[in-house]
């Protein structure tokens, strides 16, 4: 039982060694910085723009729920890789495209859905 714990020891100190390292490189960088704060630095930015009106802006929710899709659908198109490599195993032909016809079934209903609610519109 005593080697049992030995290696959680080693694991503690580990991690106490790699808090170490982060924390030291942390009070370093503040210590070494120079510190000169002026009513410009201390401005908000906005791409080099001086900040005119309230923070408060409108933008239609459309645009994110579009890259919202484009990521789904590109996430959903790694999968496509593994099953192309397993389609050319032999014995896998047949279960691998019928399968993969289910996959691509389920995102079509996806994407018909998404433009049945008009969400593919773009104005």
């Amino acid at each position: 039982m005593h080697n049992y714990f030995d290696t959680y020891v080693v694991l503690a100190v580990l991690l106490l060694a790699g808090a170490g390292v982060v924390g030291g490189a942390l009070a370093a960088n503040r210590l070494l910085r120079p510190h000169r704060p002026t009513v410009e630095k201390l401005t908000t930015y906005e791409c080099g723009v001086d900040p005119v009106g309230e923070g408060w802006a409108h933008s239609y929710v459309r645009y994110y729920v579009f890259a919202y899709l484009y990521v789904v659908f590109a996430v959903d198109a790694v999968f496509l890789f593994p099953w192309a490599t397993v389609f050319s195993a032999p014995g896998y032909g047949a279960t691998t495209l019928g399968e993969m016809f289910v996959f691509l079934a389920f995102l079509a209903a996806g994407l018909a859905y998404a433009g049945k609610k008009g969400v593919l519109s773009w104005v």
